[in-house]
């Protein structure tokens, strides 16, 4: 894109705003579900990645219709978590 359609600023702002409700989305799901994650493969977390990825395929081939499941923006939010947490586990 040589013109970005919003400016820097307001960029980061909404990306600091997704990242918080991120972060806070992984925070409710460990308190419900507990840390599952970090008994778990890199390989692991790369396949439930790869998985959010088709849902994210089937819900845009449905143009974004749902029945019972989350939405895109659920999706997306599990695989950045995934991926924080392959990575905290590439550290160790």
């Amino acid at each position: 894109v040589e013109q970005p359609d919003i400016e820097a600023a307001e960029a980061l702002e909404l990306y600091d705003k997704k990242i918080a409700a991120t972060k806070q989305l992984m925070m409710d799901k460990n308190h419900d579900y507990g840390e599952a994650w970090r008994d778990m493969r890199v390989t692991s977390l790369t396949d439930l990645i790869i998985q959010k990825l088709l849902r994210v395929k089937q819900i845009e081939d449905n143009q974004g219709k749902t029945l019972v499941s989350e939405g895109i923006d659920a999706n997306y939010q599990d695989m950045i978590n995934y991926a924080v947490f392959a990575m905290i586990h590439l550290e160790g």
